[in-house]
């Protein structure tokens, strides 16, 4: 098939910063329905604590994947 042209996959820096963009958003999400969420549900908010901290771990490893990769560069 001639003229196609074949997508370039996301360079490292790129993915990191769509998983950085999708995570922030999933994060806002979660603080917001744990707040919603009432004590007396203690399983879903002790679930929803956990997963907003893994989270921020794994935000906190993107950004300084990022600013290596930045480093790098210059």
């Amino acid at each position: 098939m001639a003229g196609r042209l074949v997508p370039t996959p996301p360079s490292e820096r790129q993915s990191l910063e769509q998983e950085r963009d999708e995570l922030t958003v999933s994060l806002t999400a979660d603080h917001r329905e744990l707040e919603e969420t009432p004590p007396q549900t203690r399983t879903r908010r002790e679930f929803l604590v956990w997963r907003i901290r893994r989270v921020e771990l794994r935000l906190a490893t993107i950004e300084a994947t990022l600013a290596a990769i930045r480093a790098e560069t210059r």
